[in-house]
């Protein structure tokens, strides 16, 4: 394992095009999550008493996008929920954070995206998901708010929506100049390789790296040299999220690890999606990629010391105190913080 020596590449950049407009783009899904929790999960055919259930929030398209814009990104999404109470709401939460969602299809033939998490008191959990109206999200919905990637400096894509419209997504952008962020979430084995040398940089954790290239990712090293297979597919950085030890930049330039902030975590749900909103705020507005990913690092270990996803999102006023004190150049420090 190395990191990057010279001055040049600790201040590696990513060239923004049209960054004065500072728009984050979200193209991805909306979700509605029902948990029930109780004394333990039910064997098949038996039936169990809960003891209470609540809705959260969600959808990794969602997520990021409220992450983005409480980080201060100006944010826009394109996705697509039902008519139901539960895409009244979703919508209602985004706009209220001051996410653009006047284009967000409403799909009166589909119920919004709902996960339905049944989770016992020891933690183990069950989850069917109904994709519901992120199904409709469709390429040709996408094309024509072309006037949304044209205005974006930065487009931001999951893997919760039909994997054609995310490839006709990228493929827009990429068209545009614009810069494209992949978190490939849930990874699949079946992108197009010729969407990889479009993406500018791809967020996957271990396990969904391993999914993308087939290598080993049990030590900093084996994901390293996996990391490498994506470059070579033509993606320019690759930024491996690493939970408690941070995230591993890897790029023609080298490698390096930036560590995270420690804390103790009650609820990781939702922290990569908090990472990568605050990611694609980060690089829109020009920072290089090593303090982008300090930053985000920073947002994700305030999200995990709060309950759900969406709702543990972090302000632009929380990140700038940690900032303060972690963003200097000595980035040892925050391990010890």
């Amino acid at each position: 394992m190395h990191e990057y020596h010279s001055s040049p590449a600790r201040e590696y950049k990513i060239e923004v095009k049209d960054r004065d407009m500072n728009q984050i783009l979200v193209i991805g899904s909306l979700n509605m999550d029902v948990v029930v929790r109780m004394e333990r999960l039910p064997a098949l055919g038996e039936t169990v008493l809960g003891e209470e259930y609540w809705n959260n929030p969600g959808g990794k398209g969602a997520n990021q996008a409220y992450a983005a814009r409480l980080a201060g990104g100006q944010v826009a999404m394109l996705g697509s929920v039902g008519t139901d109470k539960y895409g009244v709401r979703m919508l209602e939460l985004l706009e209220k954070a001051g996410v653009q969602v006047m284009d967000i299809q409403r799909d009166s033939g589909q119920s919004t995206g709902t996960a339905f998490v049944l989770t016992g008191t020891d933690g183990s959990n069950s989850i069917v998901v109904v994709p519901g109206a992120n199904s409709t999200c469709s390429s040709e919905y996408l094309a024509e708010n072309a006037e949304l990637f044209s205005k974006a400096a930065c487009v931001l894509l999951q893997l919760e929506i039909p994997l054609e419209s995310v490839c006709s997504a990228i493929r827009q952008a990429k068209a545009l100049g614009k810069l494209v962020i992949l978190n490939p979430a849930p990874a699949r084995q079946d992108i197009p390789e010729d969407l990889f040398p479009l993406v500018d940089v791809i967020t996957p954790n271990e396990t969904e790296l391993s999914v993308l290239t087939g290598g080993p990712t049990g030590t900093v090293e084996e994901i390293e040299q996996s990391a490498k297979l994506l470059l070579q597919k033509g993606v320019r950085n690759v930024v491996v999220t690493l939970g408690a030890r941070g995230s591993l930049i890897v790029n023609q330039n080298g490698a390096l690890l930036v560590p995270a902030r420690k804390v103790s975590a009650v609820d990781t749900t939702g922290a990569g999606d908090c990472f990568n909103g605050v990611l694609a705020v980060a690089l829109s507005a020009g920072m290089p990629l090593e303090k982008a990913v300090l930053r985000a690092n920073l947002a994700a270990s305030i999200s995990v010391t709060r309950r759900g996803a969406l709702t543990s999102m972090p302000t632009l006023e929380d990140l700038e105190s940690l900032w303060q004190m972690f963003s200097r150049d000595d980035m040892s420090y925050v391990a010890e913080g």
